[in-house]
């Protein structure tokens, strides 16, 4: 087993627009990136798991085999600048991710 920040080149999150949140998880070898989507790892379940969702409230996983890349967009639960809000640009919502588990 090994950690997902060991195997992606990019692990970030950012705003996608006011009220949704997007996860890239990057890759530079393509070993790394067939080996985390075959493990399949990363799906609804264990997303709305890490992150504490409903599942109405993921929006979706993308896998882009072309850019050897993953997106993940969920819904914020406190829109982007409102009260209450702790990460305005949305930017540290990746850390979750790094401790992921690949096998």
């Amino acid at each position: 087993m090994v950690k997902l920040i060991e195997l992606a080149k990019v692990l970030r999150s950012k705003n996608s627009g006011p009220f949704m949140i997007t996860l890239d998880i990057l890759f530079d070898k393509a070993e790394n990136y067939r080996r985390v989507i075959e493990s399949r790892v990363i799906n609804p379940e264990r997303i709305c798991a890490i992150y504490g969702l409903d599942k109405a409230d993921l929006c979706g996983i993308y896998f882009f085999e072309t850019a050897m890349g993953i997106k993940v967009t969920y819904n914020r639960a406190v829109s982007s600048g409102t009260c209450g809000e702790r990460d305005v640009y949305g930017a540290q919502q990746h850390a979750p991710l790094m401790e992921l588990l690949i096998p």
